[in-house]
């Protein structure tokens, strides 16, 4: 909603600067969005006057133009065809930022020739929509006068309008909330009746079923003959401009000035093309079709509410007009018309046809419905002095709907429901100003809201408005209680799923959210489909059992992708797994799975398909995301048989499996009917330590040493069945104190190294902190890693 402030003091008569009415329609509920001052834009504007315009030498359509700054002549090159000496300009110089570009003005040379400054037209100064010509001030204009000193600029104001406020739709709701805030008085709307010159030729009429007569149930028109259909004074001009609407006509402008000064939307229609003697509101036929004045043609349903002729529809109820009865220049009779129109209906209508008109956008909220007569008495008054001709009487079909209601205020609600103390009659004096009808009831109020506040409703909505006038800045800032000792909000289980979600996320898994229950043949696949473990009333007869695992639904998801074409994927979910129907024998599982090719297809390297290894990445870092340390597990083989038998894993802790990882087995996948490989993990949440409940002495985040480290390489032949994680714990723990990491890099299985034998060659890394290791240092570490390797192996040093 857009006004500019003199729009505004035409129905608020106060004293209040600029700055103090933003921050009241703020404190009312009327959230001031932008203030637009066009006198900021335009300080470095003066005016000028052009003292000669000669042809330019090397153009046809421009001119050299001597131009007088009250300061000094200077030079500008102006294509306007109406730059002509003795004229009084707005110049720009060059530092002057130009409001329609936002660009800094600087000198230029224009074909030749240089210009000094430029002479500026209405729209360029966003002043108007004139850009025909350079702008021409009065004769009397003081030249190299500021044009901010001999110019009045009217502050544009914008406010968001939430949809239950109506009446702000208009500027007089405005104001009247701005006078009840104290903000200064409501000017009083006098309604002068306008004295019929003779009889309406075109009556008005409602033609509805019986369930449908609250789509209109109240029409008023007016004929008009011999107006002129000119163009509108300059004040109305401004200000329709002002706020963003093309000055069109007298008549459409008089009906677009009321929409947004009164939330008033009328219509007129062009008498002349009006067909038969009647105009009436009715219900749409099938079939009907109209051409609106934006250029489209609808198709018209039984729905919507038409205002027609004998000839058909000539206008979409508080939507928008015919083009066939618009009005334009040689119009002399017009029909105005007044109606209250169903928000509902006008809603539903505006939608189905994708139609959003400022008329539109107040009926579909609601318009007074109180507010008709008395409206299209001002309006024929307007018409009247900018148009002429004359009036005849009014025409009027239905009746004003039912719009009264008595709500009882209890005076002490307004303490017991917002919080603060407001005297009775401060109370009273509140919802007086708002257009209530106040009197005494009881212990309370009896008030009658106005017929343009819709909203109120209840006695709640009369303590909001008292309280929203009275000043939201006046309500007291009451903490609520709070325990000295604030309570997590989640439990260390929730918080640990959190970043174990969070991990596997960024290692490029999806998440899924599947069904706790499954086919009891693919529970039997994992190890469940026990017939305790099946369903009494399954949602659906084939998922009648609880789920053992959650990696057939996402092995079922897997092939779901893959039969639309997306082979490469990779899945996770954290949920629940059921072991037995009993308590206890749940388990929350973060489950994930691989399927494809791990890497895209790249010229400089061939894809691979996923395997073992990108199973266990994922589940080391979701252990390590969980807080635990993925080194303190044992590294088993014998991983549940849905898994591959040789290309598995268990991580323990003790005896207890924490977590399974592997190859899924391709029996289980041609059951599924699933093309493999599919790798996946699945990580016990509940079976992982404990995080420290007490706080305990930070360490360093990292370590650093001054000294270089250094590496040594062993080779060991042992027997095949030997774990290369039993290596690597025992190389460790030769000297933890010293060595800091150990790894595989090589592994040989062949006929140099015998038949049930392998060759394990691993890395040391030993890195000093308080002297560089001699010789004879290192020598004892290595002794201590071979026989720590050799010990756990049994195993050979290979030569």
């Amino acid at each position: 909603m857009k006004f500019t402030l003199s729009w505004l003091k035409a129905h608020l008569e106060t004293d209040a600067s600029l700055a103090e009415i933003d921050a009241r329609l703020t404190m009312l509920g009327l959230e001031v969005e932008d203030i637009h001052d066009p006198a900021k834009d335009l300080a470095g504007f003066t005016i000028a006057r052009i003292v000669e315009a000669e042809p330019h030498p090397n153009a046809d359509r421009l001119r050299v133009c001597k131009v007088d700054t009250g300061s000094g002549i200077i030079q500008v090159v102006c294509g306007a065809p109406n730059a002509r000496a003795d004229i009084k300009v707005i110049l720009a110089q060059p530092g002057c930022f130009i409001p329609v570009s936002g660009e800094k003005l600087k000198k230029g040379n224009v074909r030749g020739v240089e210009s000094q400054g430029m002479m500026c037209s209405w729209r360029e100064l966003k002043l108007g929509e004139d850009h025909d010509g350079i702008a021409e001030l009065a004769v009397d204009a003081p030249i190299g006068a500021r044009l901010i000193d001999t110019m009045h600029f009217d502050p544009v104001i914008e406010i968001s309008i939430t949809p239950n406020r109506a009446d702000c739709l208009g500027v007089r709701g405005v104001a009247r909330d701005l006078a009840a805030s104290g903000l200064g008085r409501l000017k009083p709307l006098p309604v002068a009746p306008v004295k019929g010159a003779y009889a309406s030729p075109i009556n008005v009429a409602l033609d509805f079923p019986e369930d449908a007569e609250s789509a209109c149930p109240l029409f008023v028109g007016r004929h008009f003959r011999g107006v002129k259909n000119g163009e509108s004074p300059q004040w109305l001009k401004d200000r329709l401009t002002a706020i963003g609407l093309r000055p069109i006509s007298a008549l459409v402008d008089i009906t677009n000035y009321f929409t947004f000064d009164l939330a008033r939307p009328l219509h007129v229609f062009d008498a002349a093309r009006v067909k038969g003697d009647t105009i009436t509101a009715r219900l749409a036929r099938d079939g009907e079709t109209l051409a609106a004045l934006n250029g489209k043609e609808y198709t018209l349903s039984p729905a919507m509410t038409v205002i027609a002729d004998a000839g058909g529809p000539e206008a979409l109820a508080g939507v928008m007009g015919g083009e066939h009865s618009g009005c334009t220049e040689a119009t002399t009779d017009v029909f105005l018309e007044v109606a209250f129109f169903d928000p509902i209906r006008t809603a539903t209508t505006g939608r189905k046809l994708d139609i959003l008109s400022d008329a539109r956008f107040r009926f579909e909220r609601g318009v007074d419905p109180a507010f008709l007569v008395d409206a299209a008495e001002l309006a024929s008054a307007m018409i009247l002095e900018i148009c002429g001709g004359e009036a005849s009487e009014l025409v009027i079909a239905g009746a004003e709907p039912d719009w009264r209601q008595s709500i009882a205020l209890r005076p002490e609600r307004v303490e017991a429901l917002g919080g603060v103390a407001v005297d009775n009659q401060r109370q009273q004096a509140i919802l007086t100003a708002l257009g209530c009808t106040v009197s005494e009831h009881g212990d309370g109020l009896l008030v009658v809201p106005p017929s343009w506040r819709a909203d109120i409703t209840a006695e709640h909505d009369l303590v909001e408005e008292i309280i929203r006038i009275n000043g939201y800045d006046l309500l007291p800032a009451t903490p609520l209680p709070r325990p000295s000792m604030s309570k997590p909000v989640l439990t260390p289980g929730q918080r640990r799923a959190a970043w174990v979600r969070r991990q596997l996320a960024s290692r490029g898994l999806v998440e899924t959210v599947t069904w706790s229950f499954l086919p009891s043949a693919q529970a039997k696949l994992f190890g469940g489909g026990a017939l305790a473990m099946h369903l009494a009333n399954p949602i659906s007869s084939d998922l009648d059992c609880m789920r053992p695992s959650v990696l057939p639904n996402l092995v079922a998801a897997t092939g779901r992708n893959a039969d639309r074409g997306i082979k490469d994927v990779g899945l996770f979910e954290i949920g629940p797994q059921f072991d037995g129907p009993e308590p206890g024998q749940q388990r929350n599982v973060a489950a994930g799975l691989r399927a494809g090719k791990a890497t895209p297809r790249h010229w400089a390297d061939k894809a691979r398909a996923v395997d073992v290894f990108d199973a266990k990445a994922d589940l080391l870092a979701a252990i390590a995301a969980a807080g635990a340390n993925p080194d303190s597990f044992q590294i088993g083989t014998d991983a549940p048989n849905w898994y591959h038998p040789g290309r598995s894993g268990v991580l323990k802790l003790g005896n207890k499996p924490v977590a399974y990882f592997g190859e899924l087995h391709p029996g289980v996948l041609n059951a599924l009917d699933v093309k493999g490989p599919v790798v996946a993990f699945e990580l016990f949440l509940e079976a992982l330590p404990p995080q420290k409940a007490k706080a305990t002495k930070a360490k360093p985040l990292v370590k650093l040493s001054a000294f270089q480290p250094l590496e040594r390489d062993f080779a060991f032949v042992m027997d095949a069945s030997v774990s290369a994680d039993a290596v690597l714990r025992a190389a460790k723990a030769a000297d933890k104190a010293l060595i800091t990491d150990v790894a595989v890099f090589d592994l040989y299985e062949g006929p140099n190294v015998g038949e049930g034998k392998k060759s394990l060659a691993i890395s040391v890394t030993l890195q000093p902190f308080d002297k560089t290791l001699t010789d004879e240092e290192i020598e004892a570490v290595s002794k201590k890693i071979v026989e720590a390797v050799v010990k756990v192996s049994g195993g050979v040093l290979r030569g």
